[in-house]
Protein backbone atom coordinates (compact mmCIF):
# COMPACT_ATOMS: atom_id res chain seq x y z
CA UNK A 1 0.00 0.00 0.00
CA UNK A 2 1.03 3.34 -0.90
CA UNK A 3 0.21 6.92 0.62
CA UNK A 4 0.51 10.38 -1.41
CA UNK A 5 3.38 11.73 -2.69
CA UNK A 6 5.41 14.19 0.08
CA UNK A 7 6.88 17.69 -0.75
CA UNK A 8 9.05 19.95 1.06
CA UNK A 9 11.05 23.24 0.60
CA UNK A 10 14.43 23.54 1.48
CA UNK A 11 16.24 26.90 2.38
CA UNK A 12 19.45 27.49 2.46
CA UNK A 13 20.23 31.65 3.71
CA UNK A 14 22.83 34.05 5.06
CA UNK A 15 21.52 36.09 7.40
CA UNK A 16 17.66 36.72 6.47
CA UNK A 17 18.28 36.28 3.10
CA UNK A 18 17.56 32.97 1.48
CA UNK A 19 20.28 32.17 -0.94
CA UNK A 20 19.40 28.76 -2.53
CA UNK A 21 16.52 26.77 -2.44
CA UNK A 22 14.72 23.64 -3.40
CA UNK A 23 11.53 21.96 -3.86
CA UNK A 24 11.82 18.03 -3.15
CA UNK A 25 8.99 15.29 -3.85
CA UNK A 26 9.39 11.71 -2.73
CA UNK A 27 7.49 9.12 -4.44
CA UNK A 28 5.83 6.50 -1.63
CA UNK A 29 5.28 4.56 -5.05
CA UNK A 30 7.40 1.48 -6.06
CA UNK A 31 9.83 3.63 -8.35
CA UNK A 32 10.64 5.02 -4.58
CA UNK A 33 12.12 8.18 -6.41
CA UNK A 34 13.05 11.55 -5.33
CA UNK A 35 11.81 14.75 -7.61
CA UNK A 36 13.96 18.29 -6.64
CA UNK A 37 14.87 21.55 -8.44
CA UNK A 38 17.10 23.41 -7.56
CA UNK A 39 17.58 27.45 -7.40
CA UNK A 40 19.88 29.70 -6.44
CA UNK A 41 19.38 33.83 -5.71
CA UNK A 42 20.96 36.08 -8.44
CA UNK A 43 24.13 37.71 -8.19
CA UNK A 44 27.16 36.17 -5.73
CA UNK A 45 25.95 33.06 -3.45
CA UNK A 46 29.07 32.67 -1.46
CA UNK A 47 31.12 29.27 -2.24
CA UNK A 48 29.67 25.96 -0.72
CA UNK A 49 26.56 27.39 -0.45
CA UNK A 50 24.76 25.45 -3.03
CA UNK A 51 26.60 22.60 -1.82
CA UNK A 52 24.98 22.70 1.65
CA UNK A 53 21.46 22.80 -0.02
CA UNK A 54 22.37 19.13 -1.97
CA UNK A 55 23.33 17.86 1.49
CA UNK A 56 20.37 19.29 3.05
CA UNK A 57 18.26 17.60 0.36
CA UNK A 58 20.16 14.07 0.38
CA UNK A 59 20.04 14.29 4.41
CA UNK A 60 16.01 14.36 4.64
CA UNK A 61 14.93 11.17 5.97
CA UNK A 62 12.73 10.56 3.25
CA UNK A 63 14.85 10.91 0.37
CA UNK A 64 17.58 7.89 2.80
CA UNK A 65 14.10 5.99 1.88
CA UNK A 66 14.63 6.27 -1.63
CA UNK A 67 16.46 4.88 -4.45
CA UNK A 68 16.54 7.37 -7.41
CA UNK A 69 17.39 11.22 -7.75
CA UNK A 70 15.84 13.21 -10.59
CA UNK A 71 17.35 16.45 -10.57
CA UNK A 72 16.80 20.05 -12.16
CA UNK A 73 20.03 22.21 -11.90
CA UNK A 74 20.65 25.67 -13.20
CA UNK A 75 23.56 25.39 -15.92
CA UNK A 76 26.46 26.19 -14.76
CA UNK A 77 25.66 25.23 -11.47
CA UNK A 78 28.79 23.42 -11.35
CA UNK A 79 29.12 23.31 -7.48
CA UNK A 80 25.18 21.50 -6.76
CA UNK A 81 26.12 19.10 -10.01
CA UNK A 82 29.38 18.58 -8.58
CA UNK A 83 27.99 17.76 -4.98
CA UNK A 84 25.25 15.20 -6.53
CA UNK A 85 27.95 13.17 -8.38
CA UNK A 86 29.77 12.73 -4.78
CA UNK A 87 26.56 11.47 -2.97
CA UNK A 88 24.67 9.89 -5.32
CA UNK A 89 25.94 7.02 -8.04
CA UNK A 90 25.31 6.51 -11.51
CA UNK A 91 24.83 9.91 -12.40
CA UNK A 92 23.99 10.82 -15.78
CA UNK A 93 23.27 14.86 -16.88
CA UNK A 94 21.77 16.41 -19.74
CA UNK A 95 20.90 19.70 -20.80
CA UNK A 96 17.62 20.64 -21.38
CA UNK A 97 17.10 24.56 -22.01
CA UNK A 98 18.44 26.93 -18.90
CA UNK A 99 18.91 23.63 -16.84
CA UNK A 100 20.77 20.59 -16.53
CA UNK A 101 18.60 17.34 -16.09
CA UNK A 102 20.31 15.00 -13.73
CA UNK A 103 19.19 11.54 -12.90
CA UNK A 104 21.21 9.18 -10.56
CA UNK A 105 20.93 6.26 -7.80
CA UNK A 106 20.90 7.28 -3.93
CA UNK A 107 23.74 5.89 -2.26
CA UNK A 108 22.61 3.85 0.92
CA UNK A 109 24.10 5.30 3.85
CA UNK A 110 26.84 2.29 4.45
CA UNK A 111 27.40 2.14 1.14
CA UNK A 112 30.59 3.87 -0.02
CA UNK A 113 30.84 6.13 -3.04
CA UNK A 114 31.46 4.14 -6.54
CA UNK A 115 35.20 4.77 -7.80
CA UNK A 116 36.01 6.99 -4.59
Amino acid sequence: MTGPDTSRHVEIKDGDQTVAAAEVTTSTGADRTVRTSLHAVSGHVAPGRRADLVDAIMDLPEVHDSARLEATVPLGDGESLQRLRERTDDVVSRPAGSTALVDATIRSEDQPPHGG
